[in-house]
């Protein structure tokens, strides 16, 4: 089985302490179409919403190959079983990101 990070940064993976454990590496970014359009105006300050739409840079689905993706994406595409997103998120104690512990599907 084959794992691609279709995300724009590098994902730690960590054990329970904390420490990274593997480096899963961007190769390429999947986005969604995005369109924003006027939703009123509240308080005299424009308001809008965002509607997304097909996904760009996501290869078909391929057996033994799992993708991860921003977690946006993941819910935007319910049937697609090889969608991965980071989960159970490592933070130092500052709050940062160092990792996560697992991959969710």
């Amino acid at each position: 089985m084959i794992i691609k990070n279709l995300t724009p940064h590098p994902i730690n993976i960590c054990n329970n302490a904390g420490e990274v454990t593997r480096v899963i590496q961007s190769e390429g970014l999947v986005r969604l179409k995005a369109v924003t359009v006027p939703a009123g105006e509240i308080d005299g300050v424009p308001v809008t919403q965002t509607e997304f739409g097909q996904a760009e840079g996501l290869p078909e689905f391929q057996e033994g190959t799992f993708y991860i993706v921003s977690q946006l994406v993941k819910s935007a595409l319910p049937d697609r079983t090889d969608l991965l997103v980071p989960a159970e998120v490592v933070r130092d104690e500052k709050g940062n990101i160092l990792g996560c512990k697992s991959l969710g599907r």
